[in-house]
């Protein structure tokens, strides 16, 4: 069954990528670790897109991670730009990306931290830069 906002077959995944959804994000939803901290934003922006909050609560780390998530079946991303990464590779326990993600009215700016666990990579927490403003249910 499709769900919201599920990205047209020949515009590749939703996080920006030219890769279709199955060989991108689709194999990190299924079950798949993300290799890097980048990756795993980019497969929690497109959990976001197609309203996954399952998989968004499974990659929060359990410090910081919600009961539930409920989202705004109304809210429409509409892209992912990655500003900038620090570490996040396989060679780091930790990592940064700052992100902008645009939706119908606006755009969230967001530095977020990233940590493994169990070998993991999962979301810690993020900062809004000065000014970025934030939306309801960001990713």
């Amino acid at each position: 069954m499709a769900r919201r906002n599920d990205p047209a077959v020949s515009t590749g995944c939703a996080c920006g990528l030219p890769a279709q959804y199955e060989a991108c994000c689709g194999r990190f939803h299924a079950g798949g670790s993300a290799p890097t901290a980048e990756a795993l934003m980019r497969s929690r922006y497109c959990a976001f897109v197609r309203g996954d909050a399952g998989y968004l609560l499974r990659t929060w780390h359990p410090r910081t991670r919600p009961e539930r998530l409920a989202l705004d079946p109304g809210m429409r991303w509409t892209g992912l730009e990655i500003l900038g990464t620090a570490e996040g590779t396989a060679f780091h326990t930790t990592g940064t990306v700052e992100f902008r993600a645009s939706y119908r009215g606006g755009a969230l700016h967001e530095r977020s931290r990233f940590e493994r666990v169990a070998g993991a990579w999962v979301y810690v927490d993020g900062e809004f830069p000065e000014g970025s403003g934030q939306p309801p249910d960001g990713p």
